[in-house]
């Protein structure tokens, strides 16, 4: 191995983030950007669902566009992560995606806007969004300390669920009166993001070369990154739960503007309340998720939030025009704080054990995984909703769904009380040091428990 990993300086001031100026810039620039792409994430599919009026496939086509650039840049992204300086790379992708937007009521306004230009620019947002995720993930653990890591992501997730909770609202009421221009927001966004992005003053680390096995070049760091993933039993649950949810979820929401507006006659602003008051559970899963795990283990809290966030799907095919206000309320908020409560610990587990020469490349392994489901599943639904109906599409996805906390049941992660400390890998004859970790923990859980 070439250098020894270096190790986060103390945040400033003391252990906690409030006293971390680097932290609250980059803090900052998260939150003003997510609530910006609120906007874009309920304007986007009602530009093609309400001005376009296209039919379900070509609708569940613009989400698959946007996220098939997970499936088939996420590992060479994972490399270039984790060959450079991850704090420009955020940069840039901000940038790219804050032009990206901004073509879209400058085509409206020029009475040049097409699906398929909203196609292109769901392809370039996906292509900026893939490196972007995989260097905001490697990111953290260079701004903060190890024990930090939580609480980073606690609170960068709390100002994702207060843009989940007040942005649908306001995007519903924005695009009710702004129509398209209201994008324009969004793309602001992206540029102030990139600017507190680049106000942050710790200098980051230099990539520490580490050639997989001895040898260079792209390949061989590729599957090093995703040995990382598959050869770790802990991380493998993770990545098998997380895309099958992704999987079965994409699928029961692919037409999911389209089912409401076609088949419950609701408008913009109707679905921008029942995404903004739901969300209200992902503000609650993000203020508990780091307090669950003293209570029940991390093992345990994670197993919970993938289970809760599964059981509220069903609710959607159930609701009538009548019942639907109320029923995808509710489904809005019981999948918000499960899902909030699994992905916080979730992601802060996979951080924790994984060396920092190898998170670009755990992450972009982890997106070409677990995202790479949602376009095949986007897919799918669009095909299942033209086949078979909007509803019985979603029904497909909602019972398929239930199925994602199997593999964590039977993994170490279900007895797991804490993350163990980073490992480097396996040996080729020795088994993993996670594994180890885990099969103790476990033992340890049994006698506990015995009488």
């Amino acid at each position: 191995m070439a250098g020894t990993p270096q190790t986060p300086a103390p945040a400033p001031g003391g252990p906690s983030l409030w006293r971390h100026a680097d932290f609250l810039r980059f803090w900052t620039g998260d939150t003003i950007s997510q609530f910006g792409s609120q906007i874009t994430l309920l304007a986007l599919p009602l530009v093609a669902a309400v001005i376009l009026q296209v039919g379900p496939f070509e609708f569940a086509l613009l989400g698959t566009l946007e996220m098939l650039p997970f499936l088939l840049i996420s590992l060479p992204a994972g490399v270039w992560v984790d060959r450079l300086r991850r704090r420009p790379i955020l940069i840039g992708a901000d940038l790219v995606r804050a032009a990206a937007l901004a073509t879209i009521p400058l085509a409206y306004f020029t009475g040049n806007l097409s699906i398929w230009l909203l196609y292109a620019v769901a392809i370039v947002q996906g292509l900026a969004t893939v490196f972007f995720d995989v260097a905001y993930q490697a990111y953290l653990p260079s701004l903060v300390e190890r024990e930090q890591l939580i609480e980073g992501n606690s609170k960068l997730e709390i100002s994702r669920s207060a843009a989940a909770i007040a942005g649908p609202g306001l995007a519903g009421a924005l695009f009710g009166v702004l129509r398209v221009h209201a994008i324009v927001l969004d793309s602001l966004s992206f540029l102030a993001s990139a600017l507190a992005v680049w106000a942050v003053r710790r200098r980051e680390p230099a990539p520490q070369p580490h050639p997989a096995e001895g040898r260079s070049g792209m390949l061989a760091e590729i599957r090093e990154g995703l040995a990382v993933v598959l050869g770790n039993p802990v991380l493998r649950a993770i990545a098998a739960t997380t895309s099958t949810s992704n999987l079965f979820g994409s699928i029961a929401f692919a037409t999911f503007i389209l089912f409401a507006t076609q088949e419950l006659g609701l408008d913009a602003v109707a679905i921008g309340l029942i995404f903004g008051i739901g969300n209200i559970g992902a503000l609650a899963g993000a203020v508990i998720a780091g307090r669950l795990p003293k209570w029940i283990g991390v093992g345990r809290t994670i197993m919970l939030g993938i289970v809760v966030g599964a059981v509220a799907v069903p609710l959607v095919p159930l609701a009538t025009p009548e019942t639907a206000f109320a029923l995808l309320l509710v489904n809005g908020f019981g999948g918000a704080i499960g899902s909030m409560v699994y992905n916080i610990n979730q992601v802060s587990l996979r951080q924790s054990i994984t060396p920092d020469r190898l998170q670009g490349r755990m992450n972009a392994s982890m997106r070409f995984i677990v995202w790479g489901t949602i376009p095949i599943g986007t897919l799918i639904g669009g095909a299942l909703a033209a086949a078979l109906g909007l509803r019985e599409a979603i029904w497909v996805g909602a019972i398929g769904g239930l199925t994602a906390v199997l593999w964590l049941l039977f993994s170490p992660v279900r007895t797991m009380r804490e993350a163990p400390p980073p490992w480097e890998g396996p040996a080729p004859t020795e088994p993993s040091a996670v594994a180890q970790e885990a099969e103790a923990t476990q033992e340890t859980e049994a006698a506990e428990t015995t009488p």
